[in-house]
């Protein structure tokens, strides 16, 4: 399926934080991060528990330059990824907040 097939299932009210996850995820492959940061924190909203999408959702407000929205969905992300005791999805946010103190440090990403 493709992002305007997807679109149109939100327009006719079939909206869910799969579709919105799937089309933050499709936007952020594309580079269009500004769109895929909407539909991530759509995400989100409908389900607060979604550690994939507090995940990307942190890497599109990065690539919109937002370091601290990022930070702030990755913890948010850990904290329901521990819950959750999904340990992969903890390790990759713990990544990504690694990364940024680094770049922040001056150090190399």
């Amino acid at each position: 399926m493709d992002k305007d097939n997807f679109l149109k299932m939100i327009a006719a009210g079939r909206d869910g934080a799969l579709l919105r996850f799937t089309l933050g995820n499709l936007y952020l492959e594309e580079g269009d991060a500004a769109q895929a940061a909407e539909h991530l924190q759509q995400a989100v909203a409908l389900d607060e528990g979604y550690a994939a999408a507090w995940k990307q959702l942190g890497k599109a407000l990065l690539a919109l330059g937002r370091e601290e929205e990022a930070r702030a969905a990755w913890n948010r992300g850990i904290e329901t990824a521990t819950a959750k005791g999904s340990v992969q999805a903890v390790k990759e946010m713990e990544v990504q907040l690694r990364r940024l103190d680094k770049q922040r440090a001056g150090g190399r990403p």
